[in-house]
């Protein structure tokens, strides 16, 4: 009988010994999956997402076939379907300077796959810009904060505008927005999800006009929609942001959806 939950190091299950200096570490940085039939969509960036930020907070990375097969190892410890987080980190923990002997680690955790909100939703907007924000690392507490400061404010979650007055992302998403014949992104520094990866190459393939822009709260009212992703979707619908409305847009919502479903399922 499988498991629902797994957690493994370097592909064995963790122990409480090997778990328990993470519990109190904040240097490391992960990617977040749905896999869904033992597969996973997006393979690649979620391969190449690892191996840039390794690079960048430990000087090096992991071969791609050692970190497949720790994916490999956790997806056949569960079920079919289920959510999994890799998380690089570096055996010789917080606040040193590892040289290059001590290579990275990775631990994989697995749980219920998970579709995200069925929306809409409304966003709060906060003036927040991540550091090292090209890179998905652990330990962010302005997240958690502005989604609940957020939430007391009685919208459904946070997104964040920088210093320019431009919108970038959410707590956990990537914004999108319609004009009403192009997919429009938001300019701006910020983590290029793997989902926004998948959904943009296949709108690519598909000859949906695209373009990266500058988009503030002033450009809102001239969109015909918006939407938030990440790796539980490609696509919920967003209503509001801050003050300003944003119309309804089914066939936006259909169009990504369309676009991630056609991205091909791959085995570790």
């Amino acid at each position: 009988m499988t498991s629902t939950a797994v957690v493994q190091r370097n592909g064995w299950a963790a122990t409480a010994e090997d778990l328990a200096p993470l519990a109190f570490a904040g240097y490391a940085h992960f990617t977040a999956m749905q896999v869904r039939g033992g597969q996973v969509r997006g393979l690649d960036l979620h391969l190449r997402r690892l191996r840039t930020a390794s690079v960048e907070l430990f000087g090096q990375a992991l071969p791609d076939d050692r970190v497949r097969s720790h994916l490999r190892a956790a997806i056949e410890a569960g079920p079919a379907d289920l959510s999994l987080m890799a998380t690089v980190y570096s055996p010789a923990g917080e606040f040193t300077v590892a040289g290059a002997e001590v290579e990275p680690e990775v631990l994989v955790r697995t749980g219920p796959a998970a579709s995200g909100p069925a929306g809409p939703l409304t966003l709060a907007t906060v003036e927040h810009e991540r550091a090292l924000p090209a890179v998905k690392h652990v330990g962010e507490v302005a997240k958690t904060y502005f989604l609940r400061q957020a939430v007391a404010q009685g919208f459904d979650d946070a997104a964040f505008v920088d210093r320019q007055g431009r919108l970038s992302e959410g707590t956990i998403w990537n914004l999108a927005f319609w004009d009403g014949a192009a997919v429009v992104w938001p300019e701006a520094e910020m983590l290029t999800g793997t989902t926004m990866g998948i959904v943009r190459r296949q709108l690519d393939r598909l000859g949906v006009p695209q373009r990266v822009q500058e988009v503030t709260l002033a450009d809102l009212p001239a969109l015909a929609g918006g939407v938030v992703m990440n790796s539980w979707t490609p696509g919920v619908a967003v209503h509001r942001i801050g003050s300003v409305p944003l119309p309804e847009a089914p066939s936006f919502l259909e169009l990504l959806h369309r676009a991630y479903q056609a991205e091909p399922l791959t085995s570790p």
